[in-house]
């Protein structure tokens, strides 16, 4: 299931503007319209079909094109929209959430998408924020970037950095750093 950013997804992502959590925002980061469900859900440790819903529900995502989501087995159908509740913010055109034009970082990529490109970055961040801080976590970082052979077990040596990059420099970075990863991934074969 692809899915992209609402208005309202959009005008979450911007600053001073935090109301959903750092697995939600991610969510909305990694919603660029080329990303499916399937190649991030290791990001969400198989959580990411329900904080997909869950945002689909809220208004902050839809399918291209408005479409209702695929359910996966084993979780619940978003619930009928009741007169009561503003329908959601209609589907943006791909341009517009198109990783080109990201919403919170300053520069673009225009390089091939690729696993080798994406870990040289996690290297790059692991060496300007671990190493003088807490040389042991870099270390822990680096061996899981060395042994990361695939797609999966790399998305879960990046949400483990991106949790500590939180923890240490805020949200903000967090948030730039997921989407310079989503930028930077290539689309699951």
């Amino acid at each position: 299931m692809q899915l992209v950013k609402t208005e309202k997804g959009r005008s979450e992502l911007q600053a001073g503007k935090r109301t959903l959590g750092q697995r939600e925002r991610t969510m909305l980061i990694l919603a660029d319209g080329k990303n499916t469900v399937q190649t991030v859900s290791q990001m969400f440790n198989g959580e990411a079909m329900e904080i997909a819903l869950q945002l689909v529900q809220t208004g902050y995502l839809v399918a291209p094109g408005g479409a209702a989501p695929v359910n996966n087995p084993g979780i619940a159908a978003p619930a009928p929209a009741n007169s009561s509740a503003p329908p959601p913010t209609p589907a943006p055109s791909l341009p517009e959430a198109a990783p080109s034009s990201p919403a919170s970082t300053s520069d673009s990529f225009e390089g091939k998408r690729s696993l080798a490109t994406t870990r040289m970055f996690l290297f790059d961040i692991c060496e300007r924020m671990f190493v003088r801080r807490d040389p042991a976590q870099a270390e822990t970082f680096r061996e899981a970037l060395r042994n990361a052979k695939d797609r999966e077990t790399m998305l879960a040596a990046a949400r483990d950095m991106i949790a500590a990059v939180e923890a240490i420099a805020g949200h903000e970075r967090a948030d730039s750093i997921a989407e310079r990863i989503a930028m930077l991934l290539p689309p699951e074969a």
